[in-house]
């Protein structure tokens, strides 16, 4: 027993010098003034640089509408697959997973093909008018439609590890027979168990969204991801800086999700 916690405790620490060492000298050297002080003058310029809380913005906006649209589709999908034909299960799954058998770099290409083609087809047709509608830098539909593509393989495996440890036919049966109507009994009675999995599926996608950077550059957008990288290009301070605030912003909408979770959780318990 002692050696296990013995190699437990090895391990945590081995991990921890890893994620720790490269975090606390990268910090170090964006603060360091070249004279034996500290400023945090890489720090200030970036958060009152042009585009920060914009860009910002678009990326938090496109999180939450892609981790609801993926919900409001995956959910009701697997649903019906497990309740109603449990032979499309496999069906499912090969179309969720399929994403991850195209390299993001190939899908963008796609995308920028469909997007150059449309318009000059479409020139004479009310279709014009949506090429142009979702190519809106203010919120771009579509890298939303992009980011659920790339979410689906993660949101699928975390929401069917969340069914298959619940036993939704008999849940839903058993609302059933209380006189409760199928909407009511999946959003009363199985929604509440699934809140692991539907926390950990949102986290994916948020945590995929935010860090996401190859389709939304190659397509000409800028979220925070673009924008990180275009303004630290102008020095190894403010480069090592916009670093810093990129992971302290991904780990800060983590955790006050996690948080929420939690929170939620003990009150059910309650």
């Amino acid at each position: 027993m002692s050696r296990l916690r013995m190699g437990r405790g090895l391990v945590l620490l081995v991990c921890g010098i890893y994620f720790a060492v490269p975090m606390c000298a990268s910090l170090l050297f964006s603060i360091d003034d070249y004279h034996g002080g500290y400023t945090f003058h890489a720090y200030t310029e970036l958060l009152s640089a042009p585009g920060f809380l914009d860009s910002l913005y678009l990326s938090l906006e496109l999180a939450a509408a892609t981790v609801a649209v993926l919900l409001l589709v995956l959910v009701p999908a697997l649903l019906a697959a497990r309740l109603g034909a449990p032979k499309l299960r496999p069906v499912v799954e090969v179309m969720c997973s399929l994403p991850l058998v195209v390299p993001v770099v190939a899908l963008t290409t796609g995308i920028v093909g469909v997007l150059r083609w449309g318009p000059d087809y479409f020139a004479n047709s009310p279709f014009f008018q949506t090429f142009v509608a979702i190519q809106n830098p203010n919120f771009p539909v579509v890298l939303l439609i992009a980011y659920v593509l790339m979410a689906l393989p993660f949101a699928y495996r975390a929401l069917d590890g969340g069914l298959r440890g619940v036993d939704v036919a008999t849940l839903v049966e058993a609302a059933r027979n209380c006189g409760a109507s199928y909407p009511r009994a999946v959003i009363s009675v199985v929604l509440p168990n699934l809140r692991s999995a539907l926390l950990s599926a949102s986290v994916l996608t948020v945590a995929l969204v935010l860090g996401e950077f190859t389709t939304a550059s190659i397509l000409g957008f800028q979220p925070f991801s673009v924008w990180i990288n275009t303004y630290g290009k102008t020095d190894g301070q403010m480069s090592v800086a916009v670093s810093m605030i990129s992971l302290m912003v991904v780990w800060i909408v983590l955790l006050l999700m996690s948080a929420l979770g939690s929170g939620r959780r003990k009150s059910a318990r309650s």
